[in-house]
């Protein structure tokens, strides 16, 4: 009866954690997004990796939307790998990224499987809400068709 009691309490701990972990996410900056609470903004969330030519080739056009676009878009990337730390700060000076990195992948609150394929970007309106998955490297025209009012 105590064990039954026990994996109770920590499966209640463990939901409470998980539902934590839903709604805010750590970045790389230091500073926590919540895509519950957008603010009237989309974001838009590219997965990439320091071994993959399709995204060293999409960066310089995400960080070109993402200065463009910034009153209206947030731009976030997502390491594939997994790479935390000093390592991670290595990758993203290396490919010269000016956006800032999300720290644990966010896919899972869209119920999404992660993608075999680099690079991927999300797309998510002001409401929190998936608009796109979109595989495979994106230009700024490809992004200004699906987020109105950017360019």
């Amino acid at each position: 009866m105590k064990i039954v009691m026990k994996f109770k309490a920590l499966l209640f701990i463990a939901t409470l954690i998980g539902c934590e972990a839903h709604e805010s996410y750590p970045l790389r900056s230091g500073n926590v997004v919540d895509f519950d609470d957008l603010q009237g903004r989309w974001v838009l969330i590219n997965y990439w990796a320091v071994w993959c030519a399709p995204c060293r080739k999409e960066i310089p056009d995400l960080n070109e939307y993402a200065r463009n676009n910034s009153d209206n878009v947030t731009v976030y990337g997502v390491n594939y790998d997994g790479v935390q730390g000093n390592a991670l700060d290595e990758q993203v000076t290396s490919l010269n990224i000016q956006f800032d990195t999300l720290l644990n992948d966010p896919r899972f609150r869209w119920d999404l499987e992660k993608s075999d394929i680099l690079p991927e970007t999300l797309i998510v309106n002001e409401n929190g809400e998936l608009r796109y998955r979109l595989v495979g490297p994106q230009t700024i025209e490809d992004l200004s068709e699906l987020i109105p009012g950017t360019f």
